[in-house]
C-alpha cells in the first residue's frame, strides 16, 4: 500500500491525532483507475523493502501450514484465529489485518469477535496477512469442511486461476489480460469470478497502493509495473457480485478529529502507536483494555474517527472460494513470496 506511508501518529495528544487515511476493502473502485495511478508504484519500483517482503512470505508460508494442520469442523472461530495470530507473532512478525474467515456467502471482512461462539464448517476461507517492519505478504485459501462436492470444485477453481494467473503475468501486460486469465479458468469449473472483489498491489503500510488485478477482463490497458501485488481470485456459484452486510468488527482509521473522552483518546493513541493505520479488529483492543474498549470504538466510530467495515456477502447467497499469493515483479522475472 505507496508514495505516503502508512503512518500515523505515535504519541497522544489531547485532542487530535495525525492520520493518514488507509485502504483496506477489497472491493475494485467503482471508477476506471487511470493510467497516473501507476505513479503510485513509484515507492516500491526499485522493491524497496524486499528483503522484508521475502521474510513475511516465508512466515505467511509457515503460518498457512500451521493453519491448515490446526483448522478442524466445529472448531471455535475464535480459536483459530487467535492461534494464527499467536503463529505469526511467534515467527517474529505481526498480523497486517485480522485474520479472516468467511464461511460459505461470506467472501471477505470477517473476523471472531471478543467472545464468538461460532464454530468452523461449511466452505471457510482463510485470509491471512503477515508484515516485516510494514512490508506485508498477503495470502488466502479456502478450505471445504462438510466433504462437499461443489465446495471442492470451487477451491479447485480459484486456486487454478491463481496458479494460471502468476504463470502469465509480467512486466507491461495489461490488467485486463490477468483478469481474463483468472475468470476463464474458474468458467471452466464452470463458475464465476467475483467482478467487484480484486487482487492488489502492495507496498509499505499500505495493503492496496494503487492498481488493482481484475478477477475478470474490465477492458482496462493499464499496464504491470515492477512491484509487489497480491493476485487473490474469488469463485462462486452465484451472481458473480458481493453486497454490503452487518458489521465485521474490522476497523481503519478514517479521518483526524478531536476526540473529547479520555479513554477514547488513549484507545486511539494506543491504535496509532500499534497498528499505525493498518486495519484492526474490536477483539484485539478487548484484550488490552478489556470489554470497555467496545464503547471507545463506538465513540470514535460516531466521531467519524474510525470506519468499520462491512462483512462482503454473495449477493444471491451462494458460497464463494477464495485463493491469494503474495508476488514480487522485476523486469525480468516474477518472485513467489512464498
Amino acid at each position: 500500500m505507496t508514495e505516503k506511508q502508512y503512518g500515523g501518529a505515535t504519541g497522544r495528544s489531547s485532542d487530535k491525532i495525525k492520520i493518514s487515511k488507509p485502504s483496506f476493502n477489497k472491493a475494485i473502485p467503482i471508477a476506471p483507475q487511470k493510467k497516473s495511478d501507476i505513479k503510485k508504484q513509484e515507492q516500491i519500483s526499485s522493491i524497496e523493502g524486499y528483503e522484508d517482503y521475502i521474510k513475511a512470505g516465508k512466515i505467511a508460508s509457515e503460518v498457512v501450514k500451521f493453519a491448515k494442520s490446526i483448522i478442524k469442523k466445529d472448531m471455535p472461530l475464535l480459536d483459530v484465529a487467535e492461534k494464527i495470530e499467536e503463529k505469526i507473532i511467534e515467527l517474529k512478525a505481526k498480523p497486517a489485518f485480522p485474520v479472516n474467515l468467511s464461511i460459505n456467502e461470506i467472501a471477505a471482512h470477517d473476523t471472531p469477535a471478543f467472545n464468538d461462539a461460532r464454530k468452523a464448517h461449511g466452505l471457510l476461507k482463510v485470509d491471512v496477512g503477515v508484515h516485516i517492519n510494514g512490508y506485508i505478504a498477503d495470502v488466502a485459501f479456502s478450505i471445504d469442511l462438510e466433504n462437499n462436492e461443489e465446495n471442492k470444485n470451487l477451491i479447485k477453481a480459484s486456486e487454478e486461476a491463481l496458479s494460471k494467473a502468476i504463470e502469465a503475468i509480467r512486466t507491461n501486460i495489461p490488467i485486463r489480460q490477468i483478469g481474463s486469465v483468472i475468470d476463464n479458468a474458474i468458467k471452466t469449473y464452470g463458475f464465476i469470478s467475483i467482478h467487484n472483489l480484486s487482487g492488489h498491489s502492495l507496498a509499505q503500510y499500505e495493503l492496496h497502493s494503487g492498481i488493482t488485478i481484475p478477477n475478470y477482463d474490465n477492458s482496462q490497458e493499464i499496464p504491470i509495473q515492477e512491484g509487489v501485488y497480491a493476485i487473490e481470485p474469488f469463485a462462486t456459484s452465484g451472481l458473480g457480485s458481493v453486497k454490503d452486510s452487518k458489521p465485521s468488527g474490522i476497523f481503519r482509521i478514517e479521518n483526524d478529529a478531536p476526540v473529547r473522552d479520555t479513554f477514547a483518546r488513549e484507545v486511539l493513541a494506543f491504535i496509532c502507536e500499534e497498528y499505525k493505520t493498518l486495519p484492526f479488529c474490536s477483539r484485539w483492543l478487548c484484550k488490552k483494555f478489556g470489554s470497555r474498549a467496545l464503547m471507545a470504538l463506538r465513540r470514535l466510530e460516531e466521531a467519524g474517527i474510525l470506519y468499520q467495515y462491512p462483512q462482503l456477502i454473495e449477493t444471491s447467497g451462494k458460497k464463494v472460494s477464495q485463493a491469494e499469493h503474495t508476488i514480487i515483479i522485476s523486469k525480468d522475472k516474477v518472485i513467489t513470496t512464498i
